[in-house]
């Protein structure tokens, strides 16, 4: 925790004084244009405090709220009126000015119904035995903490449409038994997230194409005598996309050699402690409970969970044809509507839960209900968290706070370290804002035509300027997802802390070594390619190998009997 919080500390203070020299001298970046601010506030450097207050609270003192009230507050201040009565005013701006519009959005109430559905839906199953049939269902394949990790990685894989449904589905189907085998909250919660949004941004047919087509599609109309369709950029910038596929590959050898290390291994050896200490059971996994609620709970057939959950999955995919037009796959999903399908998908879901529980007699109508609601009350903490921070993300779109980090690093370097350089400024600025989906909506129409013109302007052969360009579009979609998985007030790594039931702190201080530790080797991967002409089918195959070496150098696979008391060693059993 302590050396997560100087990590993140030294990046912060590093930004700060990248971003104040380059307000206080802007010739020390070469041929950066200068915006001019509204008010001395709008795209200055200043636009970054707020964010940077909400961070730095989060990460300092573990409460999210607090944090990103701090954070809109002080937004709203610079926002505002700068005097000392301004200061007062703006504490009620922040909730009337931002938090309310901030739910009043129609996707992000669409959202939040989606994550209420979801949680009845998932209360209702549990109480009904179906969540349980499930378990002892996989059970009987997985019986090691090495199958259950490899197994919610995989599901990671078949929800692949939506990450906001991944997380979902992943997190809450997977919970029950990942308990069970003891595996932490915090790696269950790494596991949903990291293969959600990656293979979100990699897939020809999810919810994200239309945005990312759309994003691609609104920069290349400032591109004259460019003719390429959007979606043919986006199908040719895959393999530039190291961060997505790096992740992927990270995910898969953590899990599959059962290995940790730094953080994330020190919440597991929490875990094996909270068996002997009942005070670092945070979750509860090990006391008395479990065993009473295994004894009361009832067990009913599997397909009393299964077919809720494959409703979902089917009925979200069902509402994004029905809401899209086309004649191909790909032109109906650019077009639909993801929202709605959604909603309908988690509407219809928890519709047939509620069904087959009353039409079997599983549960007593009060007590379905009671389930249910306990079930959208699981998701209410982190659906607040989720709020505030849509509202800071408003915050620092008014405030310029993507403009100004643009301003300072856009044209620093040569084309081919281009596409290095917007990983980079793509990461932090949804580190900054977070909001994946709001940084490449910021950042594609900026940078798209700049990797354009840079490459016009420097006389470089058309291939390698398309080059430039597809590369520079993977580093959005790929920087964008790297700063979400690190940034406390993201919306994808909040959602995975709901959805896993994991402190949201721990789960933001497990995941950032390995984010950095993948975003680090993409970084490289980019330079490789372009500065040092690198091809692809050797970059793969290196990162690959450099993702292996670090795993098995610095992870380790703890015995729990270390942590057991002396009378008690010998009888840790092997699922523990």
């Amino acid at each position: 925790m302590k050396r997560n919080i100087l990590f993140a500390g030294a990046g912060l203070i590093i930004l700060w004084v990248i971003t104040v020299a380059g307000h206080a001298a802007p010739g020390f970046f070469s041929s950066v244009p200068q915006i001019a601010p509204k008010g001395g506030i709008t795209g200055s450097w200043l636009s970054i405090l707020p964010p940077l207050v909400a961070i730095g609270i989060a990460l300092v003192f573990r409460q999210v709220l607090f944090a990103l009230f701090l954070g809109i507050w002080c937004g709203a201040f610079l926002a505002g009126d700068l005097s000392f009565p301004g200061a007062f005013t703006s504490f009620f701006t922040a909730l009337s000015g931002y938090i309310v519009p901030a739910t009043a959005d129609v996707s992000h109430m669409s959202i939040i119904i989606f994550t209420l559905l979801i949680g009845g839906m998932v209360g209702i199953i549990t109480d009904n035995g179906g969540t349980r049939g499930i378990i002892r269902k996989i059970t009987k394949f997985v019986r090691t903490k090495v199958h259950g990790q490899l197994v919610t990685s995989l599901m990671g894989f078949v929800v692949f449409f939506d990450d906001y449904a991944n997380t979902m589905v992943v997190g809450n189907t997977m919970r029950p038994l990942t308990d069970k085998l003891r595996i932490s909250r915090a790696k269950l919660a790494y596991l949903v997230d990291a293969t959600a949004a990656p293979v979100a941004t990699i897939a020809l047919v999810s919810t994200w194409i239309g945005a990312m087509v759309g994003f691609i599609a609104d920069a290349e109309e400032k591109m004259p005598n460019f003719n390429e369709s959007a979606y043919a950029v986006f199908i040719n910038s895959l393999p530039y996309n190291f961060y997505a596929f790096f992740t992927i590959c990270f995910v898969l050898v953590i899990a599959g050699s059962g290995r940790d290390f730094a953080s994330m291994l020190k919440a597991r050896i929490n875990l094996y402690k909270a068996k002997h200490n009942p005070a670092l059971d945070t979750y509860n996994l090990w006391k008395d409970k479990i065993a009473d609620d295994e004894k009361k709970q009832m067990t009913s057939h599997w397909s009393n969970a299964a077919l809720p959950i494959l409703t979902l999955i089917f009925g979200t995919v069902g509402g994004l044809f029905l809401t899209g037009e086309g004649s191909s796959v790909q032109s109906v999903i650019e077009t639909a509507d993801s929202y709605k399908a959604l909603l309908w998908g988690s509407l219809i879901s928890i519709a047939v839960a509620v069904a087959m529980t009353l039409g079997k007699k599983l549960l007593a109508v009060d007590e379905m209900l009671e389930g249910m609601m306990e079930g959208m009350h699981t998701m209410f903490d982190g659906l607040l968290i989720l709020v505030m921070a849509w509202a800071l993300s408003a915050i620092t779109i008014e405030l310029g706070t993507a403009d100004y980090l643009m301003s300072v690093f856009g044209e620093t370097l040569n084309p081919y370290w281009l596409p290095a350089l917007v990983l980079l400024l793509s990461a932090l600025t949804s580190f900054a804002t977070g909001s994946s989906w709001g940084t490449m909506g910021i950042l594609m129409p900026l940078v798209v035509p700049l990797a354009w013109e840079i490459g016009i302007s420097s006389g470089l052969a058309d291939a390698m300027t398309h080059e430039i360009i597809y590369a520079s579009v993977s580093a959005v979609l790929g920087g964008s997802v790297w700063g979400d998985h690190c940034s406390p007030i993201s919306d994808t790594t909040i959602l995975s802390s709901i959805a896993t039931q994991c402190d949201h702190v721990e789960h933001v201080n497990t995941q950032l070594p390995y984010a950095m530790i993948v975003g680090i080797i993409s970084i490289i991967a980019m330079a490789g390619i372009l500065v040092a002409g690198i091809p692809w089918w050797i970059i793969y195959p290196a990162g690959i190998a450099v993702i292996v070496a670090i795993i098995y150098k610095f992870g380790t696979v703890p015995d729990p009997e270390e942590y057991a008391p002396e009378g008690e060693k010998g009888a840790v059993t092997a699922l523990d």
